[in-house]
């Protein structure tokens, strides 16, 4: 790489059904200097990473049309070097573990620590 030349920013999904926890997480993560995509439908989320580069994705399991281990179990198809950080309403065992299984670096309960996200996020994108 050139002195001169910029790493490239490192694209961050963040998917949920909810819109003000796409907010509220939004801003958290932009003000933490974070490049993002905000879909609040798995569906855009999974057509867009067909087509692009998507270093990290936060995704909430609890959707309404398709659940988050759906959308799991494509993204490993479609995009296996992707990191997932899970962020979910419910304290759920089984699905903690299923998610971890997958590939899941981080799993967090809404409302959750804003540092320890982060911190998640971080190294997170260290792994890509």
């Amino acid at each position: 790489m050139n002195p001169q030349e910029a790493p490239a920013p490192r694209t961050i999904c963040l998917v949920d059904d909810d819109t003000s926890v796409l907010k509220a997480v939004g801003r958290l993560l932009t003000s933490a200097g974070c490049v993002l995509q905000t879909f609040s439908e798995a569906a855009a989320f999974l057509a867009y990473v067909s087509t692009n580069r998507v270093d990290l994705v936060v995704l909430d399991i609890w959707m309404k049309r398709m659940t988050g281990l759906e959308v799991l179990a494509r993204l490993c198809l479609l995009s296996p070097q992707t990191r997932i950080i899970i962020i979910t309403g419910r304290d759920d065992v089984a699905v903690k573990s299923i998610a971890t299984q997958v590939g899941a670096v981080g799993f967090f309960l809404k409302p959750f620590d804003d540092e320890k996200f982060i911190a998640a996020v971080r190294d997170a994108l260290n792994q890509v």
